[in-house]
């Protein structure tokens, strides 16, 4: 189907669900966890493409990226420079703002100075600048438990980055659009049952509702997917990308700003990506092969 041949190897640097996906169209595969060997197991497998299922770093940084091109090995999702500036939030605001994106304001900052005084006025959220998966952010509210200014003993990631992304709080709700080759995939609305969307309520099943097709007005669906897409092209990704939003409805189309793009979105059965493929007529299986195959 599409050039895509069964007698093709498969080497998958983590990830079960894309292992059964592949097996299940008859592929060959060679999983290999990540390790300190792993060039080594890579050049031993001699895959014709690795499906790269790593989230943050180092296999969503760049570097795992790098080390292929080296090896002259194909692999899914974003090459090496779209990689380096996507998981960077400020190089990612660096890139598409001038172009138009809205995105929110902010600053780098030492984290020791935030136990002196705030560097936005309150609500403002911190984040490190190089993570995925909404590691590591923290909101910061007038009447929070941190402290005021930030006690340093209270916990958050001050107490593991040196530096952090101070932005403004966007009230509102969380919106995300797939970009699969060079197609938005629609838009879903995502209600954490507690809290925000962080770590925890993304990958722990029943935490969060996910409303798709987001029942929100057109002119914001269609804001939506001309942004991840434009996001898309402008970074240089390939395969899938996911980009987040969070939109003040007092707002309308003002109010809607991208805060990230992740050039390789979960691939878990609670991820959004496959989920928002799935509601356009794609099985997950082929939802794995049409990334495969945009690679090779």
């Amino acid at each position: 189907m599409g050039g895509w041949s069964a007698e093709r190897e498969v080497s998958l640097v983590t990830g079960a669900n894309v292992t059964d996906a592949l097996e299940s169209l008859g592929h060959r595969v060679t999983r290999i966890d990540m390790g300190r060997d792993v060039a080594a197991r890579l050049a031993e497998a001699s895959p014709d493409v690795v499906f790269n299922a790593l989230h943050g770093t180092p296999g969503e940084d760049g570097s795992v990226q790098g080390m292929l091109d080296l090896m002259g090995l194909k692999y899914t999702h974003s090459g090496l420079a779209t990689s380096v500036i996507a998981i960077d939030k400020q190089l990612t605001k660096l890139l598409l703002v001038p172009h138009g994106i809205p995105m929110p304001g902010g600053r780098i900052v030492k984290t020791a100075t935030l136990y002196e005084a705030d560097p936005l006025p309150r609500p403002y959220v911190l984040k490190p600048v190089n993570e995925g998966s909404s590691v590591g952010v923290a909101i910061v509210t007038e009447d929070g438990n941190y402290g005021n200014p930030i006690a340093p003993d209270a916990v958050g990631p001050w107490q593991e980055f040196e530096e952090l992304l101070a932005e403004p709080f966007i009230r509102g709700r969380e919106l995300t659009t797939a970009v699969l080759g060079d197609e938005p995939l629609g838009v879903t609305e995502l209600k954490p049952k507690s809290g925000f969307y962080d770590y925890d309520a993304k990958y722990t099943d029943g935490m969060t509702e996910h409303v798709y097709p987001a029942v929100i007005p057109d002119e914001i669906a269609a804001a939506c997917m001309k942004i991840a897409l434009d996001s898309h092209r402008l970074l240089g990704c390939k395969g899938c990308s996911r980009s987040d939003f969070r939109w003040d409805d007092n707002l309308g189309v003002d109010g809607l700003f991208l805060l990230e793009v992740n050039t390789q979105p979960g691939m878990t059965p609670l991820s959004l990506a496959p989920e928002q493929a799935r509601h356009r007529g794609m099985t997950y299986p082929q939802f794995v092969q049409r990334i495969v195959e945009e690679a090779l």
